[in-house]
């Protein structure tokens, strides 16, 4: 736990300003859209962007932010996950390949929905992996984890790195969506045919031709996401 004042003061303030800034119907339709229980205050998300921003707490070092961003995310509350996310992205610039071990641990331990997942590992988790591609042997191996939220991370934190138009990813995007081919878990399956349609944004041939060689394994779920940004004609072939 931080002793300095100053820092917890920091915690208490966000506490008290996202508790002001609730908005109930909105919370009712996260709830409702979620279907799954889940701890909200009930704040729009740029609002809460805004407050993360207000407070980020520039004078800390890594090691110190690191540790505020464990109390934010061990609350459990979706909005402060989403602020301790955006500092952590914040300092994407002082990464070093030892932080994979912290941020593994955060995932871990705190990571319990697609919001979460998804905001983690595109931004701040994507660009450590990025940074460090010699960190991919790692990652693949959850694609075998029996818990379904690393098998998701697996395919979405190549997401960021596929956004840097890096084409050797695409050995691991390939590798990722061929382990989880036949998953029968429906985020997963969102999860993996996501990364294949951001792929397509810069390989559409060689995603298309991966879809056409395993379209008879793969479930309609995930081919949807694969080829939902392909021209009509390659997602009517596809679906055939």
């Amino acid at each position: 736990m931080l002793n300095n004042n100053k820092n917890t003061n920091i915690i208490s303030k966000i506490r008290k300003e996202l508790k002001s800034e609730v908005d109930i119907q909105y919370k009712i339709g996260v709830k409702r859209y979620f279907k799954k229980p889940i701890k909200i205050y009930g704040v729009r998300t740029p609002i809460v962007r805004k407050i993360a921003n207000k407070y980020f707490p520039k004078n800390l070092n890594k090691k110190e932010l690191f540790k505020i961003c464990e109390i934010l995310l061990k609350s459990d509350y979706c909005e402060e996950s989403t602020i301790a996310f955006q500092w952590l992205f914040k300092i994407k610039n002082q990464y070093s390949i030892s932080d994979f071990i912290i941020f593994e641990n955060l995932l871990k331990k705190y990571v319990n929905n697609w919001s979460k997942c998804d905001d983690f590992c595109t931004h701040s988790f994507g660009s450590l992996i990025y940074q460090y591609p010699e960190l991919l042997p790692k990652v693949l191996k959850w694609t075998k984890s029996p818990n379904h939220w690393l098998r998701r991370v697996s395919a979405v934190i190549l997401i960021h790195p596929i956004q840097k138009d890096d084409k050797k990813i695409l050995k691991n995007v390939f590798q990722t969506a061929k382990i989880l081919l036949q998953d029968k878990d429906d985020l997963v399956q969102k999860g993996y045919g996501w990364m294949l349609k951001v792929a397509s944004d810069h390989w559409q041939k060689e995603v298309f031709n991966f879809v056409m060689e395993n379209k008879k394994k793969m479930p309609r779920t995930a081919l949807r996401y694969a080829i939902e940004k392909m021209p009509k004609n390659l997602k009517e072939r596809a679906m055939k």
